[in-house]
């Protein structure tokens, strides 16, 4: 029988998980799904949530307490659940701070965005190594995710009128999205035109309940939320059954395609960009280069404007910022490695 103190530990390492996952969620271009996957936990994070079915029902309605709690493997989702909705709380408001808040935004947001950028390279880079073999049928499908990702990191915000039934599908896409490595959510949400509603809903809710003031608006905003969450669970029950079926059954055609789908994702990450981007923050001064500057003519003159990244630039000069920028980057990518080879070191001592 295992002892309590290495399932406390775990416990805690699957916070830990959870608050990483929550603190990347926010943020428009980065996916929890990649945080997930980083951490070796993505595979059974959707095979738990997967198992909410008939046969947890039937459980319950036996009142086998034990047996749909392990079904389900409840405690590691409660720990992970906890460490999400402390990430978006904690980390939430440090990455305000970082991104867009803090007195050294024009320094301290492509940092943050330059080791996010590190870490969906190295992320790719490591589920790549997880496919045996790279035939062409991978290599298509690894293709065909760079693609949808790298289109709809390049989409432009919607201004749709957010209805009760608009909120409850965008919930669906948006959680979909979320629990998928390399599509953010919170972006998905931008192109949807609900992201400042959502989390404008939030901050009022926060603020109302702090002047206890429950009058009809905090009513309206708790509708919304509410309405959203449970567009979220339903799409999130459905899509995972799915997910956690072509895992099993399509193992290496479904890692190609979420590593393509990081690879794509990389769009909304380059750390040099000009100020109509998502982070106003990242505008740079001096001899820049826009990147579809570099592209030949014929591929200029043919592509359809949407697919040139017109915001992106090269920087013209190896500013302190740029150096940085390439350090954080590289910084990022070690993390991941180190975090792999503990992860390899640890399964082998469970085996041994």
């Amino acid at each position: 029988m295992e002892t309590e103190e290495p399932q406390r530990n775990r416990d805690a390492a699957h916070v830990a998980c959870g608050m990483i996952m929550g603190g990347a969620d926010i943020i428009p271009g980065v996916s929890g799904g990649t945080m997930a996957l980083i951490l070796g936990i993505y595979e059974r994070l959707v095979a738990a949530v997967s198992r909410f079915d008939t046969e947890l029902l039937g459980l319950v309605r036996n009142r086998q307490w034990r047996a749909a709690a392990d079904h389900i493997d409840l405690r590691f989702l409660i720990a992970l659940g906890c460490g999400i909705g402390l990430g978006v709380v904690v980390l939430g408001s440090l990455m305000q701070w970082l991104l867009d808040k803090g007195p050294y935004v024009r320094i301290t947001c492509p940092l943050t965005i330059s080791a996010f950028f590190g870490l969906i390279v190295a992320s790719a880079i490591h589920v790549a190594r997880l496919i045996p073999r790279w035939n062409l049928g991978a290599i298509g499908l690894a293709v065909l995710g760079v693609v949808i990702a790298y289109r709809i990191t390049g989409g432009e915000e919607s201004e749709s009128v957010a209805g009760f039934g608009y909120l409850f599908l965008c919930g669906m896409i948006a959680i979909c999205a979320m629990i998928l490595p390399g599509i953010s959510g919170s972006f998905i949400m931008v192109l949807l035109g609900v992201y400042k509603i959502i989390t404008g809903a939030i901050s009022d809710t926060q603020t109302a309940v702090r002047g206890f003031d429950f009058g009809p608006e905090l009513l309206g905003n708790l509708a919304t939320l509410a309405v959203f969450a449970a567009g979220c669970a339903i799409g999130i029950l459905a899509f995972s059954k799915i997910l956690n079926w072509l895992l099993k059954h399509y193992h290496t055609p479904t890692l190609a395609l979420l590593c393509g789908f990081m690879i794509g994702s990389l769009r909304a990450l380059w750390p040099f960009q000009f100020e109509n981007s998502e982070f106003p923050a990242l505008e740079y001064e001096g001899r820049n280069r826009a990147l579809s500057e570099w592209l030949p003519a014929v591929l200029r003159e043919r592509l359809d404007p949407e697919w040139i990244p017109t915001n992106l630039l090269v920087p013209g000069e190896l500013t302190p910022l740029v150096w940085g920028c390439l350090a954080t980057a590289v910084a990022a990518m070690l993390f991941v490695l180190a975090l792999e080879w503990i992860s390899t070191r640890g399964r082998r001592v469970e085996e041994d």
